[in-house]
Order: structure tokens, then C-alpha cells, then sequence
């Protein structure tokens, strides 16, 4: 297989891009294709599907070795499950399957057409192996059982951001940024509070604190 396409988004590295598909909405990428598949005819009927499938590569797992079991962030990193059981990128195939929102498809581009998503949980770059439609009858399954993640996390931090640092940052770019870190972006065994974390998003760096359930950005930088 060889990649369709590359997303663009707002995470230059693994740090900060959300735990799952759909947990920030707010957040916008674009799908840029390669140049043999910059065809409009393969995209028709698409902007009558409100969701796709996204079919990719933990691009930055490939050549690494796998593991039969993994420490699911989910779990807090202290429990064990079987790889297959989870979401975890060490796979012996490093493939990802992420459902994102359409939001539009834009024909005329520079890239050619191009398709813009949200909620997606994949890093700046990322290669795209297929893009399929949501189904609803046959994709959607009410019924179904999570296991040990049966119902979505919610957003477990407060967010500060003194005005001075928010008005560097992009107004259309504000609402992700505050979901992205009410998320926790930290991995789960790190809880120190006089430490500070930083991420790239969205062209800046992005550093701060969590204390008594606050995150707290102390710096943006561009």
C-alpha cells in the first residue's frame, strides 16, 4: 500500500493530539492528496456524508517493535491489556482508524481538491492509506459494549489563559487550544505540579502547569 494522501493539523508531535477521534471538535484539519489521486471525480457524493473514515499510519511507530500487551492511558498506565484490546500504536501493523467529521469539501485548491475534517487525533503529516464514508445504519451500533472504555472521558481540567498570551493565538484557533489541554494532554504517570509542559499547536508553543485541576498556560511563543 502506499499513502492517498497527508493531513495537516495543528500538532507537530505527538504530545498535546487528543486521546481519540472526536474529544476536541473544535479542532480543524485539512486532507491533502497526492498528486495522481487530486481527482474531483473521486470525491463526488462525499459531501452527502456528515462523517468518514479515516484510514492512516502511526507514522512515527513504523520500524518499532510491538508489544502482545500495553499499559492503556485509559487505565491510568497501571493496568496491563492484550494490544488488541486497545488502541495503542506499538501494533504489528502501525494502521489508525480514526472517524472525524466532513466539514467540506474544497475543490479548488492549489493542492487540487482538498477535504476539511474535524476532531481529528492524528499528528501534522500524517500519511492517509483510505478515506471512507460514515454509514450510520451499518457503522452506528447503540447497543454495543465498551469495555473497559464504555464511556467517553470527560474534559478533566479547567483552562487559564491570561489574555496577554490567548490574543497571540488565532481567534479561530482558541476554542481547540482550550479543549486540547481541558483534555490533559499529560501523559498519565506525570503529575507533578511545579512541572511545565509544552506542545507545538497550531505554528506555536504552547507551555504551562496543571495545579489543583487547573491548567495553566504560562507561556506562548511563536
Amino acid at each position: 500500500m502506499k499513502p492517498i494522501a497527508h493531513i495537516h493539523t495543528d500538532f507537530t508531535s505527538k504530545f498535546g493530539v487528543p486521546r481519540q477521534a472526536g474529544l476536541v471538535k473544535e479542532l480543524q484539519a485539512t486532507i491533502v492528496f497526492e498528486p495522481e489521486y487530486r481527482q474531483a471525480e473521486a470525491l463526488r457524493g462525499l459531501d452527502g456524508f456528515s462523517h468518514l473514515w479515516l484510514i492512516w499510519e502511526f507514522s512515527q511507530s513504523v520500524g518499532k517493535p510491538w508489544s502482545p500487551t500495553v499499559r492503556p492511558p485509559r487505565l491510568g498506565g497501571n493496568a496491563r491489556m492484550g494490544v488488541f484490546a486497545t488502541r495503542s500504536p506499538f501494533r504489528p501493523n502501525p494502521i489508525g482508524l480514526s472517524c472525524v467529521e466532513l466539514v467540506r469539501v474544497e475543490e479548488h485548491t492549489p493542492q487540487g481538491p482538498v477535504i476539511v475534517v474535524a476532531g481529528a487525533d492524528l499528528m501534522d503529516g500524517t500519511p492517509i492509506y483510505d478515506i471512507k464514508p460514515y454509514v450510520p445504519y451499518a457503522d452506528c451500533h447503540p447497543e454495543a459494549v465498551g469495555g473497559f472504555a464504555q464511556t467517553a472521558p470527560e474534559r478533566k481540567l479547567q483552562v487559564d489563559i491570561p489574555a496577554h498570551l490567548l490574543c497571540l493565538v488565532p481567534e479561530e484557533k482558541r476554542e481547540a487550544l482550550v479543549g486540547v489541554l481541558a483534555q490533559d494532554p499529560r501523559p498519565s504517570y506525570q503529575t507533578d505540579s511545579q512541572r511545565v509542559y509544552g506542545f507545538g499547536f497550531a505554528g506555536f508553543e504552547v507551555h504551562f502547569v496543571v495545579t489543583d485541576g487547573v491548567a495553566r498556560v504560562v507561556d506562548i511563543r511563536g
